[in-house]
């Protein structure tokens, strides 16, 4: 079976945030929840040159989530390809899962009240697309690949 990952090739990456943006869009969020981030590292010294890296971050679509077991309605679910995501009509806003994220990566819509987070814009991956962060990369530096599960 198939599980998915997102990669950025950080050498590429060069910050315009429009993942973030296309993300948001895709999902139709209002300020506030955001479902994959861009972040820089300090500048640094390299070879005598100024630079910095950028770094991605959203779900990591665990292999053990702590969100899912903790959802009292069982809206926060696991697919057999791995991905986490949450099933809107289900989830009753309760948080649970948000306080079970050791990194925060679930989130609360201001406009519904229900939790949100990434999951890989399941709806196009299961259109055969990509992930709406990945489509709209300005630097093709963000990759949706996905990994053989072995054995």
């Amino acid at each position: 079976m198939n599980k998915y990952m997102l990669y950025l090739n950080s050498k590429r990456c060069i910050g315009c945030h429009g993942c973030e943006v296309h993300c948001k869009a895709n999902k139709r969020l209002p300020v506030g929840p955001i479902l994959c981030e861009i972040s820089h590292e300090p500048l640094k010294m390299a070879g005598g040159i100024p630079r910095t890296e950028y770094q991605f971050r959203s779900c990591y679509h665990c292999e053990e989530p702590y969100c899912v077991p903790v959802c009292p309605s069982g809206a926060m679910q696991k697919r057999a390809d791995g991905i986490v995501f949450v099933d809107q009509g289900k989830c009753i806003g309760c948080m649970a899962c948000i306080g079970a994220c050791p990194w925060g990566i679930p989130q609360v819509n201001p406009e519904t009240g229900k939790v949100v987070k990434c999951d890989y814009c399941l709806d196009r991956v299961d259109a055969g697309l990509k992930p709406a962060c990945v489509t709209k990369c300005a630097a093709h530096a963000l990759k949706f690949v996905k990994l053989l599960e072995v054995g």
